[in-house]
């Protein structure tokens, strides 16, 4: 029986170059064309034996491999890969873990590992970014044992150090034993670290070698073909010209065929029944996401591989869903389909809304979101629509009143609906800038909150009525007062040392302006309803602020200045005179 391609998913933090890695073993820029550098979608690309036969060169010799070579599984995340999933567990059969050998562990690193370690997922680590070392003396496509043995002895001392302390790290937060891939004798008990440069291929060949010869010594019974109705992982749905809309897909069992009836996942929640019109496949080293060159024209695939699915019908086939042939029951095989296309994410009874094109982003960004402890209400695939914008508007906390949209557009009606209901609608093709972006506004919005909310409460003050700024003597007095801790606002009441009411204050200016407040320290002119200088209020007469004793419990969530809370207890005092319990 032949055996399949083994699928090898490449993960771990953003940044530290899994994408890179991929363009340099195909000679292609697919990064390049990514937004924002960021991969967002998942990729495939099949790299054939003979490609690593020819890369890894002098470290193969004559040896062969029943392998036909490797299908690279480029994720957006460590989030990405838990969604590839089969019906028996995890989609890769094998994984490269990449990490910036300068920065060392990151949060995502760490999750990457704990879900490796999950889902009993074979794993080497990509050590990356050698060639930033400083004095390190690169060259292209190098073995690592080249590389190293041509470098001046304090750079590869500097080299091993890192090795050592990375080793270090992963013991205490993987709690494995991992090792530089040439001082390993068993490779079930220690996990390969191999030194590379993405960017300059360094270190590329041995890290090749070592996925083909763990397949061909630990997973040749698990690759061998399974015969049967294809089964796959859909990547994406597009339009292409002069074709019209495709699937792009990964088989990982079975063989699909021009003619075969399909079930696919939609975005609907229906799944679509079609058949195959056509079916193109890339050529090996090209990437399905981006690719280069032309597909080529098959009558079938088998697993493991990448395919371009021509149907009709499939424009709301669900990215990240399930396909499958049909072979029996089809009512049942449409069930179990509709069961594996729900997108898996905590919904709490109040929070932001999320738009995404493909189940993998959302899930992704459902990931992200608890790891932020950010509250999702509703999640979903599609355009914002004006019934996402009404229903944001219902939500009790204004940081709720939110709608980010991954990668899909915004309905003209439901833009327009935002504006008049007030709602904020966060647009980005890159996941991890739009939760920057919503980060940033949280705190400008909670600053807005705070003062409309500080508007709303009566803060401690006090002032005193200057000599010789008497402006008008009543209906209303005006008067310049001196702030003298706390703060004034329009429309507060004043009361005197010894407890009487004197009115309300009905303006404040500072010279010929208008103001909303004054702070300790103002001089202002302010007029007073309600009062008769030389009967209710004189010069300098000390006034306070009166505080409903109502909002005396909300004044203990702020953080007061020290003259405020002086103000405060010299106020409760006088209170407590009639009331001995006020403010308590």
């Amino acid at each position: 029986m032949a055996v399949r391609h083994p699928i090898v998913s490449v993960l771990g933090h953003v940044d530290h170059g899994k994408s890179t890695i991929l363009d340099r073993i195909r000679g292609t820029k697919v990064v390049a064309r990514e937004a924002g550098g960021i991969t967002q979608h998942i990729g495939a690309t099949d790299v054939p034996i003979e490609t690593i036969y020819a890369l890894c060169g002098p470290l193969i010799g004559e040896r062969k491999f029943s392998v036909p070579g490797l299908l690279f599984i480029d994720t957006p995340g460590h989030y990405s890969f838990v969604t590839l999933r089969t019906r028996g567990g995890a989609l890769a059969d094998l994984a490269v873990l990449v990490i910036d050998i300068n920065e060392g562990l990151k949060p995502q690193t760490i999750e990457s590992i704990n879900i490796l370690k999950k889902l009993k997922t074979p794993f080497v680590i990509a050590a990356n970014k050698i060639d930033l070392i400083p004095g390190w003396r690169h060259e292209g496509n190098r073995t690592f044992n080249e590389a190293f043995t041509a470098q001046d002895p304090r750079v590869a001392a500097e080299l091993e150090e890192k090795i050592y302390n990375l080793s270090g790290k992963l013991f205490d937060k993987g709690g494995f034993s991992a090792d530089r891939f040439d001082k390993i004798a068993d490779f079930t008990k220690t996990v390969a670290m191999v030194p590379i440069s993405g960017k300059f291929g360094e270190g590329l060949p041995d890290l090749l070698l070592i996925l083909v010869g763990l397949a061909q010594r630990f997973l040749e019974e698990e690759l061998r073909s399974e015969e049967g109705p294809g089964e796959g992982t859909v990547l994406e749905v597009k339009e292409v010209k002069g074709i019209g809309t495709v699937v792009d897909a990964i088989i990982y069992k079975g063989t699909i065929r021009v003619a075969d009836q399909i079930v696919v996942s939609s975005v609907t929640g229906e799944p679509i029944v079609t058949k195959v019109k056509g079916l193109q496949r890339p050529r090996p080293l090209d990437e399905i996401r981006d690719p280069t060159q032309r597909f080529d024209r098959v009558k079938e695939v088998s697993a493991a591989a990448g395919i371009r699915i021509i149907a009709q019908n499939v424009e709301t086939a669900l990215a990240g869903g399930t396909l499958r042939v049909v072979h029996g029951d089809l009512e049942q095989l449409k069930e179990e389909i509709k069961s594996e296309s729900q997108i898996k994410a905590e919904l709490a009874d109040e929070g932001i809304i999320v738009r995404g094109d493909a189940i993998g982003s959302l899930e992704a960004f459902a990931f992200e979101a608890k790891e932020s402890e950010l509250l999702i209400r509703k999640i979903d695939i599609g355009n914002v629509t004006r019934k996402d914008v009404v229903e944001a508007s219902h939500f009790e906390n204004p940081l709720h009143r939110v709608i980010f949209a991954f990668n899909v557009k915004v309905n003209d009606d439901a833009r327009a609906e935002a504006v008049t209901l007030g709602i904020k609608i966060f647009e980005n093709d890159v996941m991890y800038r739009l939760l920057e972006d919503y980060e940033t506004w949280c705190g400008e919005k909670t600053k807005e909150i705070e003062i409309e909310k500080r508007l709303e409460i009566v803060f401690p003050g006090k002032i005193m009525i200057m000599r010789d700024h008497v402006f008008r003597v009543s209906k209303p007095a005006i008067v310049g007062v001196r702030v003298l801790a706390g703060r004034i606002r329009s429309g507060q009441g004043l009361i005197t040392l010894d407890g009487r009411s004197v009115g309300k204050i009905k303006s404040i200016r500072t010279g010929e302006e208008p103001v909303k407040e004054a702070v300790a320290g103002k001089e202002v002119a302010i007029a007073i309803d309600d009062a008769t200088v030389g009967r209710q209020i004189d010069v300098e007469d000390v006034l306070l602020v009166d505080i409903p004793e109502s909002h005396v419990t909300e004044l203990a969530k702020y953080d007061l200045k020290q003259d405020e809370l002086d103000t405060l207890e010299q106020l409760r005092q006088i209170k407590r005179k009639e009331k001995p319990f006020w403010g308590a």
